[in-house]
């Protein structure tokens, strides 16, 4: 029911999955009601933001963050591996536009958190807790936020290609489940549309070592396979949580998501802020005593 910061400063290095640059990231503990912050360096200039639905600038194909004309992509991951973890209190440092892919999950920025390990620190969490739906639609897409006991994501998605066609699940999430569940979804596409979208100057770094490939018959072309039998819609709640934790808070509720996105779940954080009387903050301990 604590906060948890990290016990010591922890780098990451590695290739930016669109934009195909290398890309150094380091996490530094950081002080009780911080929160997680982003602070950018590029040309001799410094800008800091926090890592909150009002910071975002794009949502195509991956989550962007950014201030003043400076910005970093695909954050999903990372804030997902946080969250996670239940990491409230971290500072995220970069040179690079863009957050290193590893291997197109959550798992090695898990695996380099856990290595410098998780400190307790002397404030209760706090919560965004749901007291009534909030949802947003776009077509047959949806996204929304129901009142729960208890952290929960479900998720639904439909897509054409043989080797997915319709998967659903549900989460009750904890940091054991989101490590042993989730970290290790990656993020999947189609080898037809490489090309398009390189064109677009997007997926310029992807490749089989940080993405699941696919061909039109369905095939995985990675070697080894998928790490889960329904691999893509555990990784679709991962991008959720890495998303609905640029709500600035952990939220008690549950999310059900049907083939939503990056932009979609913008949408719905963005309906949360206007519908003030949906939702109240609690801290963990007045919550567990309610409960």
């Amino acid at each position: 029911m604590q906060q948890y910061t990290l016990r010591a400063p922890c780098h990451i290095y590695g290739m930016g999955l669109h934009s195909g640059q290398p890309t150094q990231v380091s996490l530094l503990p950081a002080p009780p009601d911080t929160g997680v912050w982003f602070r950018l360096f590029s040309g001799g200039r410094q800008v800091e933001f926090p890592a909150t639905h009002e910071s975002v600038v794009r949502t195509t194909m991956s989550t962007c963050l950014g201030r003043e004309g400076l910005e970093v992509c695909t954050v999903e991951h990372l804030l997902a591996a946080l969250a996670g973890l239940e990491i409230d209190n971290v500072v995220i440092e970069t040179e690079g536009p863009e957050m290193p892919a590893m291997d197109g999950s959550s798992q090695p920025f898990v695996a380099r958190i856990m290595e410098v390990g998780r400190k307790v620190q002397a404030a209760p969490r706090r919560y965004i807790k749901v007291l009534a739906p909030i949802q947003v639609e776009a077509g047959d897409k949806f996204a929304g936020l129901f009142p729960s006991v208890a952290p929960t994501y479900s998720f639904l998605i439909d897509f054409p290609n043989p080797g997915i066609q319709t998967q659903s699940l549900k989460v009750f999430l904890t940091p054991q489940t989101f490590v042993a569940q989730l970290a290790k979804a990656r993020t999947f596409g189609f080898i037809e549309d490489l090309q398009s979208l390189q064109r677009k100057g997007l997926a310029l770094g992807a490749g089989l070592e940080n993405a699941v490939a696919l061909d039109p018959a369905g095939a995985v072309l990675n070697p080894g396979g998928l790490r889960y039998r329904d691999e893509f819609v555990r990784h679709k709640i991962l991008d959720a949580i890495g998303d609905l934790s640029l709500a600035g808070a952990p939220i008690l509720a549950e999310y059900r998501g049907v083939k939503s996105g990056h932009q979609l779940n913008h949408r719905l954080l963005q309906r949360m802020a206007e519908l003030t009387d949906h939702w109240e903050i609690v801290s963990a301990g007045a919550e567990a005593q309610a409960v």
